[in-house]
């Protein structure tokens, strides 16, 4: 039996390359396949997985599971890759990669409303119109009191990390603004504003960066996603983290969420954050040179309130919200906080009782299970997968040789991991093999080469346990003029 993981991504020719990755028992993890991609459903993933197997002499039967990212093309109920798979083994599991899916939820709460695109663009447009010109840097370096000259750092477009990284960096931590760089961004701005000599577009920008940043819901906002990170960040930490326990990822994705949902409508914590914000970034401006005529909002603006005409005999209240701040507080908090916990429902809240009886499997639970009886519907998802494979694989004939085995753990010292994978972290490290290869050879292998060469990269161990002389056999075999060379 065997388990596959699959990801795909373009390399530096803008060509889509997908990564097959095989883990088996005992457990092992080999690279077998870079496949240059021609299309991103979930039917032609399937075909090509199905090719590579054949390719491989392996069946398909034998395939008890699968790990991908969560994209669409994958996850689609009826015809994505993983519904397909199962459609072919009823016993197969499909695994969603923990990190690619805190990635997916944290990308559905960034872009669920229009405010929270704004900030994360504003936030990214400054950083980079600062860092593309060495006369801002040099200004920018005149403004920081930062001991760690640090920088601003631009949003990737795939990692959720780098938001947080990039508002952390400018409003500090949530409710505590002191280590933040936001005055250091203003004043900068500020100063090319100023500058006579600079062309009136980039003038015009930094003018627009700098009352962008200083509304008071831009504050608002990057308070908001501040407090959402401070819950989310240590859960990404952890799923990254080599030699995770499956059941300890899974109680922390269930904690996130029942944090998240305790905040979902605390709007008066995440407002005296801002004013705490707004007071401190105030009063520091004053201080500055350069800054006293700076002041950053300390209220949303009220907007006139717009009176729908009622036609004769309608009942109808459908009038706006007149309070700008209750607006907000609907409009934007509600959805941002309803977006992050729906999203880790929606996405993680699967194979949670098979994670409890992989979970079991692990010996740093043994001590546990020799003292303590196992509850009676353990291993009973474990025991659905393996029992086609063998009848004898019934849950009390798996409880029992766990607990035998768990009692014998010590004398015994052999090492056990789980089957299924909770990540695809593999293929991403494989990418990276790709990418410095295809650089390196200046992006003239062909699909086929570049398959070998990677694999070579990769598995190491294979290519040096290879006969030397069945090589040159090899070789010698593809020509005549090599045949009289190596022969």
């Amino acid at each position: 039996m065997f388990t596959v993981q699959l990801d795909t991504t373009q390399d530096v020719t803008s060509q889509d390359q997908c990564a097959v990755i095989l883990r088996y028992v005992t457990v092992h993890e080999r690279l077998v396949a870079v496949v240059k991609c021609h299309a991103s459903t979930g039917e032609y993933f399937v075909d090509l997985l199905s090719e590579v197997l054949d390719r491989l002499k392996l069946d398909k039967a034998m395939c008890i599971g699968n790990s991908t990212d969560g994209a669409s093309n994958m996850q689609a109920q009826y015809r994505g890759f993983s519904a397909l798979m199962a459609s072919q083994s009823p016993t197969h599991v499909h695994v969603w990669c923990y990190t690619h899916v805190l990635n997916l939820v944290l990308a559905d709460t960034t872009g669920s409303v229009l405010e929270s695109g704004s900030l994360f663009s504003l936030l990214n447009d400054v950083a980079v119109f600062i860092k593309d010109s060495y006369q801002r840097v040099i200004l920018w370096d005149n403004e920081a009191q930062d001991k760690s000259h640090r920088r601003l750092s631009p949003i990737g477009e795939t990692r959720w990390g780098s938001k947080h990284e990039a508002v952390e960096k400018v409003f500090g931590h949530f409710g505590k603004p002191t280590n933040s760089l936001f005055l250091e961004t203003v004043l900068t701005l500020a100063a090319i504003e100023q500058q006579a000599n600079q062309k009136p577009t980039i003038r015009a920008k930094a003018r627009g960066f700098k009352e962008g940043l200083l509304k008071y819901e831009t504050v608002l906002t990057a308070q908001i996603f501040l407090r959402v990170f401070e819950l989310t960040t240590p859960l990404s930490k952890y799923l990254q983290t080599k030699g995770m326990e499956i059941l300890s990822a899974h109680r922390m994705v269930i904690a996130t969420q029942d944090s998240l949902k305790k905040i979902t409508r605390d709007f008066t914590t995440v407002k005296a954050a801002a004013d705490t914000f707004v007071k401190w970034a105030n009063e520091n401006l004053e201080e500055r040179e350069g800054g006293a005529d700076i002041e950053v909002e300390t209220s949303l603006p009220q907007k006139r309130t717009k009176k729908k005409k009622n036609m004769a005999g309608e009942m109808a209240q459908d009038e706006a919200l007149s309070d700008a701040l209750r607006a907000y507080e609907v409009n934007v908090h509600h959805p941002i906080l309803d977006t992050a916990s729906e999203a880790i429902h929606r996405r993680f809240m699967t194979h949670g009782t098979l994670f409890a009886d992989l979970a079991c499997l692990d010996p740093r639970n043994f001590d546990n299970i020799k003292t303590t009886d196992l509850p009676h519907n353990a291993l009973q998802d474990l025991s659905k997968c393996l029992v086609k494979f063998d009848s004898r694989a019934t849950v009390e004939n798996l409880q029992s040789e766990l607990k035998n085995f768990a009692g014998q753990w010590d004398r015994l010292k052999a090492s056990h991991m789980e089957e299924y994978n909770t990540r695809t972290v593999a293929c991403e490290r494989k990418f990276s093999t790709l990418k410095f290869i295809k650089s390196r050879l200046r992006s003239t292998l062909s699909g086929d080469k570049l398959e070998m060469f990677l694999l070579m990269a990769t598995e190491k161990d294979v290519l040096m346990g290879l006969d030397s002389d069945m090589i040159i056999d090899r070789v010698a075999e593809k020509s005549e003029l090599m045949r009289k060379l190596l022969l």
